[in-house]
């Protein structure tokens, strides 16, 4: 007599364990303003491929709520920011680059002038 009152009590608790979560109501727009950050960083010229994989994730997180696979949506709409960070940082690190680059060459430019002016022993 006690396994159908324990039966009523468990199966309950293992069927919700079971039900998946909705991603979070702003889990999209959070996914979409990440997208927008990678933009403005620049990430269409330094990082299409990761800002592509961003983009196309999010895309797949959709259709995955749409078909009520939520676990699937939220992981894609996780790696849909990890892409969106990954595309603004190495945005970042490109234009550090050139800034880096034209810095050098501006040092060239000042070296050679002073040279010309002091000769080559004033260094």
């Amino acid at each position: 007599m006690r396994y159908p009152v324990l039966l009523t009590v468990l199966l309950p608790l293992v069927l919700a364990s079971c039900v998946t979560a909705k991603p979070a109501p702003d889990a999209f727009a959070n996914a979409e303003k990440a997208i927008d950050a990678a933009v403005r960083a620049g990430a269409d010229e330094h990082s299409p491929v990761e800002l592509r994989f961003a983009r196309e994730k999010l895309a797949e997180a959709q259709k995955g709520m749409e078909l009520k696979q939520y676990d699937k949506s939220i992981y894609l709409i996780e790696q849909s920011e990890i892409n969106s960070e990954l595309a603004i940082e190495k945005s970042r690190a490109a234009l550090t680059r050139n800034k880096v680059a034209e810095l050098t060459r501006e040092n060239e430019i000042l070296m050679e002038d002073f040279r010309a002016t002091f000769g080559e022993d004033a260094e």
